[in-house]
């Protein structure tokens, strides 16, 4: 499969990678945008301009393309909730594999696969492997 295609694939679930977090999230999406936007700045995987309400939320999850930095940051929040979710069609799993590489170095797939939480592990092998080929054809990252 071309690199390019699993680009697309990730950018199509990024929305749905938000959606998850708004779905499963135990708050208002008042307070879920906030949550998301706050770790975001504390653990580092983005700087966003402003904290968005809940209304910007319901919309990134209906959008092609929400900020990276609220796709980041819904996964770093869903790979720790002890519920386990899991992706739940081929493009958020593309989605979650990509911002899984994307918020953290990994020397190789091997180790990125090792981190995955074992949940995690079998429905991300074909994602993250792809999302690994992607990162590593790309020039301008």
């Amino acid at each position: 499969m071309p690199d390019s295609l699993f680009y697309a694939k990730a950018v199509r679930g990024t929305s749905r990678l938000v959606d998850h977090w708004l779905q499963i999230g135990q708050a208002a999406p008042d307070r879920l945008a906030m949550i998301l936007a706050d770790t975001a700045r504390l653990a580092g995987l983005g700087e966003p301009e402003a904290t968005p309400d809940g209304a910007t939320l319901h919309a990134w999850s209906r959008d092609d393309r929400p900020p990276l930095w609220a796709a980041r940051t819904a996964l770093f929040l869903l790979v720790q909730m002890p519920s386990r979710p899991v992706p739940r069609d081929a493009d958020e799993g593309c989605a979650w594999a990509y911002c899984w590489l994307r918020n953290r170095e990994f020397a190789s797939l091997e180790a990125a696969r090792d981190a995955l939480p074992e949940h995690l592990r079998t429905p991300l092998e074909a994602p993250l492997a792809e999302a690994w080929a992607d990162q590593r054809g790309r020039r301008l990252v």
